[in-house]
């Protein structure tokens, strides 16, 4: 739900119209970037909104009936075709590369997906990187299966740069200095994942990787070549959200944030 944040962002940039050669997504971060290339401005905030008290969209009675806390079917199939619809020809014409990050429980490896639609098995691999352990079923893609890309990789900035991007905005969840600790439920989460022990190992080590991360784009920040976009102080949002206000007052954050930053971006990208 903090990902609201993050489209409040992303909504400021497409009203300035600021384009990119590629942009990655990792869970939420992918389940809403994909509107970036959609250019659809506020169907992120508009949907959140109207279907947050609806429990197929997220709720525990999803979870204990579905084995997701956010609906597979409603969330991935029912909004973007029938109650919200997703704007696929826009997407298609956009030349912008669009990449989410998946996590293969196998391996415990990421596993980075050009999506080139949204329908079909593109579909499934947006659903795969906003898939967390223990609360959705992990998702079948061809032979293997997937969970939440951050699992692995949290922050993909070494991928871009790694792919030949040598600018990059980074938009981020948390504030200037957060530090991730180890979560109370990992006991709980390698019980769930015993029969995927590189999951669960994955899982453990995921605070020593995120943090690894954040001061690789703090490196990168003071640098120069990323711009980093974050709230100024947390959000204070719980992972579970049935408050519409809450939404609205987290996406407005982000609008405020980059309201504020948008000469910065725009002197950034060259524009």
């Amino acid at each position: 739900m903090r990902g609201l944040f993050t489209a409040g962002v992303m909504d400021v940039m497409l009203e300035n119209d600021i384009k990119f050669d590629a942009a990655i997504g990792v869970s939420a971060g992918a389940a809403f970037g994909c509107n970036y290339k959609s250019k659809q401005i506020g169907r992120v905030l508009r949907y959140a909104k109207r279907f947050c008290n609806y429990w197929r969209f997220c709720s525990f009675r999803s979870w204990f009936v579905t084995g997701d806390v956010f609906g597979a079917q409603f969330c991935y199939y029912d909004i973007p075709l029938k109650h919200d619809i997703f704007d696929e020809e826009t997407y298609r014409a956009n030349p912008m590369d669009f990449i989410v990050v998946a996590t293969d429980i196998n391996t415990g490896e990421a596993v980075y997906h050009n999506m080139k639609t949204c329908t079909d098995v593109d579909m499934e691999w947006l659903r795969s990187s906003a898939s967390q352990p223990v609360f959705s079923r992990p998702v079948k893609i061809g032979n293997s299966l997937y969970l939440d890309g951050g699992i692995k990789d949290s922050i993909p900035l070494e991928y871009m740069h790694r792919n030949g991007y040598e600018k990059n905005i980074v938009i981020v969840t948390q504030p200037d200095g957060f530090v991730k600790k180890q979560m109370k439920v990992l006991p709980l989460i390698k019980l769930f994942t015993l029969k995927y022990p590189e999951i669960g190992k994955a899982m453990e080590e995921r605070p020593s990787m995120y943090n690894r991360q954040t001061a690789y784009v703090k490196e990168c920040e003071e640098k120069g070549d990323t711009l980093v976009i974050r709230p100024d102080a947390p959000l204070n949002l719980r992972s579970m959200v049935h408050d519409p206000d809450e939404l609205q007052r987290v996406y407005d954050l982000g609008r405020a944030v980059a309201t504020r930053r948008i000469g910065e971006i725009k002197q950034f990208m060259g524009v």
